[in-house]
């Protein structure tokens, strides 16, 4: 079993769906424990960590996995098989956000609000990996939240098309005018 192979074995992919939930109730207890601050503060920055995770989906997939080699041909080949086991170890993603998220938040605001914006976009980064997999191989509810998701993300497959990079929400392809449905469907 290797950790750094671009189609993983289900064993490492699915890791992200368990220890990310476990790092999780392990940093909200961290924080709860041994925290600085009201608790209201680690909630409003864990909702600006949440919400800038959407934006760094939105920009990573657009202008990495869409522009920078060596991700742009890994991610091309998501694009030709989308039912395979494609994706970032547990490992390195979790090695990235300690190192480009919380080390540098800790530096320049401490730790207890860096582990809280760190935990927010953690989270963001758990509902992606869930709701991009639910995209290529769950069902959904017609008319649902997941529907959408599914057809966007469907849209964003299709050859040609370039648009719809969001996966947990199609915001930031409103704002920056990357939705390629005709207006008439809206």
């Amino acid at each position: 079993m290797t950790l750094f192979k671009l189609e993983q074995h289900p064993a490492v992919y699915f890791a992200d769906f368990v220890l990310y939930p476990v790092a999780i109730l392990a940093g909200v207890s961290l924080l709860a424990w041994r925290g600085q601050g009201p608790i209201w503060a680690w909630l409003l920055v864990a909702a600006l960590g949440f919400f800038a995770w959407s934006f760094i989906e939105y920009a990573m997939h657009r202008f990495v996995f869409h522009g920078v080699q060596p991700f742009k041909r890994w991610h091309d080949e998501h694009h030709r098989r989308p039912f395979a086991l494609i994706g970032s170890s547990t490992l390195v993603s979790m090695a990235l956000f300690a190192g480009l998220i919380f080390w540098p938040l800790s530096l320049l605001v401490g730790a207890s609000i860096a582990g809280a914006a760190t935990l927010g976009v953690i989270v963001g980064y758990l509902l992606y990996v869930v709701v991009h997999h639910a995209t290529h191989h769950w069902k959904a509810r017609p008319g649902s939240w997941m529907a959408a998701r599914k057809q966007d993300h469907a849209r964003h497959h299709m050859p040609g098309v370039e648009g719809w990079y969001g996966v947990t929400t199609p915001f930031w392809d409103h704002v920056f005018s990357t939705d390629t449905r005709p207006a008439n469907r809206r």
